[in-house]
Order: C-alpha cells, then structure tokens, then sequence
C-alpha cells in the first residue's frame, strides 16, 4: 500500500477560496456571486481584491442562479457560492430551466456538504445534491478530496465550458494531494494499484480509503484505491479497467446511497461488468446534529466500515 503523507489539515472550502482568488487575477471574465455567505465560502480574498466582480445578493438563492445565468450571455464567468443545500435544493428548478437547459456557463460551488457540516443538523445537511445534479443533462458534477485538489478543480471549471457543480466541505481534513496537479475533469486518479478489490471513493471518504488501504494491507489484503473526483462525467475506461483485474468492488461516499457515486458505478457494472459491489455511503436517512467525526461514524461512513465492506465483498468474488 503506496503511503500518502502529509503535514496540514485544511478545509477545502479554503482552496476554493484560494482556486477563486487566483482566477479573480488571471482571467477578468470571472465574477463572483455570494448569499450572504461569504465568510463561510472563503470568498473575502476575491471580494477584497476584485470588489467591482463580487455580488453579494443577499438571502436570495434562486435570485443568484438566475443572475448567474444572464451574467454568461455577456461573456462573464460565474461562480456562485453558498451552502450545498442551498445551492441545490432550494434553487432546482432555477437551476433546471435557467442554466442546464440552456447550457449556461454558470459554476455552481457549494460549500457545508455532507454529514460533515455538523451541529447544525439535518435541514443545513444534504446528502442527495449529487443525485440531483448529476441527473441534470449537460451538468459537469465534480467532488474533490482535499484542499489542493480542491482548488486545482476551481481553476480547472473556468476553462471548462458548460454548467459545473463543484462540491466541497467545511472540516479541516489531510491535505494529501500534491500542491502542483494538473485536474482533469473526468480523470480518475488510481492511488494504489492492487489485484484484490476495487475501492471507488471520492470526496472525504478518499482519505478514508487510504486508511482503510492501510488496514486491509496488515490483512493481506492489496486494495486497488481510485480517486473519483469526477461523479459526470464518469471515468468509466479507468473503472471497467480495474474492476476486470479485480472482481469485486467498494465504493464510498458521503452521500445517500441512492443517486450518488455507488449508483453510478452499480449503473456501470450492470451494463457491462456484472460484479459484486459493496457500497459505503447514508441508508436512506436524513442526518442529526452532531460533531463531523461523530456523525460520520454513526452513520458508517470510516474506514472501519470500509474494511468491513472489502472483507464482506471479497466473499461473494468468483
């Protein structure tokens, strides 16, 4: 099992921050658009240097989507920030009808996604945006792991053309990525080679498939560990090449099981590779109050529950 070290912990909410404020000096067609969130969003860098392209409209989310929207017919680059629930959620249908029907460039960045949000609980927590965005025709969904990655993908977004939801997190987490990648969307990233069993994972359960590798590594046990960054466009090439070495699969996410990244890849298999598929993710369920690390682990989303996924899995392998 490859080693992954690291010597900070960041949030990745601060590389986006720090991904939008390196773009506010790069390319003058980027604009910045916050709901009264931005603070949370780590947007001040931006508004601090670049006021005249920073639009604070207050409470108002589906407002901002629709802004956004009629901002791209001028050449402008949006991005929009505010809570994951109330970029998705709240705003579907502007969402829906004013920028993927019409393909807006529009990039929507959502921040607090995820159990891991915490104590403020279930109305603030969302576990299903993935499924909704991706459902989107046309819609790019991406859900980096780390703080480089994070802002590596922010970067990335603004040369990309057409609606993108870009996903992040407010806990500070491994920053473990190296600092100089180059994000390629719909690339996935294989972490660890291994002959034994595919672990697809993405977001915050990266780093705990990591760990999970590491256990499973003391168990004789050589895990195939890839980085899905990408939940659309799907990286189906990497995929079927891995999962036709090793015969069975994990995936994991913070995320419901329904509509997320497991879905996908179960969607995948059936199609063309039948196999025995484990999923690590929320069982219908909404979440609670609660700290990140204990509401991850109630709802099983650890590299406990990981290993025990591979080891129940890799019974049922032919």
């Amino acid at each position: 099992m490859k080693d992954f070290p690291y010597t900070e912990s960041k949030d990745t909410r601060s590389g986006f921050g720090a991904g939008l404020a390196e773009l506010g000096a790069s390319n003058p067609n980027v604009v910045a658009l916050c709901a009264d969130l931005t603070g949370s969003l780590k947007m001040d860098a931006f508004k601090k240097a670049f006021p005249e392209r920073f639009f604070q409209v207050g409470i108002a989310e589906a407002n901002m989507m629709g802004v956004a929207a009629g901002m791209t017919i001028g050449g402008k680059i949006p991005f929009t920030g505010t809570f994951a629930n109330f970029s998705t959620g709240r705003v579907y249908d502007q969402i829906r009808q004013s920028i993927a029907y019409s393909d807006k460039n529009v990039k929507i960045c959502a921040s607090h996604a995820g159990l891991t949000l915490g104590e403020d609980g279930a109305t603030h927590q969302i576990l299903e945006d993935l499924g909704m965005m991706k459902m989107l025709p046309g819609m790019t969904v991406i859900n980096p792991c780390d703080y480089n990655q994070t802002k590596a993908a922010t970067l990335a977004i603004a040369e990309h053309h057409g609606p993108v939801y870009l996903r992040f997190g407010r806990p500070v987490v491994p920053n473990f990525t190296p600092a100089d990648q180059k994000f390629e969307i719909g690339k996935a990233w294989v972490m660890n080679e291994g002959p034994d069993v595919s672990i697809f994972a993405t977001g915050h359960l990266v780093w705990k498939a990591v760990l999970a590798g590491k256990l499973l590594a003391e168990k004789g046990i050589n895990a195939e560990i890839i980085n899905i960054h990408t939940i659309k466009p799907l990286d189906a090439q990497a995929i079927l090449a891995s999962v036709r070495k090793t015969r069975c699969v994990v995936t994991a996410e913070e995320h419901q099981m329904n509509g997320g990244l497991g879905d996908s890849i179960a969607q995948l298999l059936a199609r063309e590779e039948p196999l025995p598929l484990e999923m690590v993710a929320v069982h219908d369920s909404f979440g609670e109050s609660g700290t990140p690390d204990q509401l991850m682990e109630k709802y099983g989303l650890t590299d406990a529950a990981i290993v025990a996924a591979v080891e129940a899995v890799t019974k049922r392998k032919k």
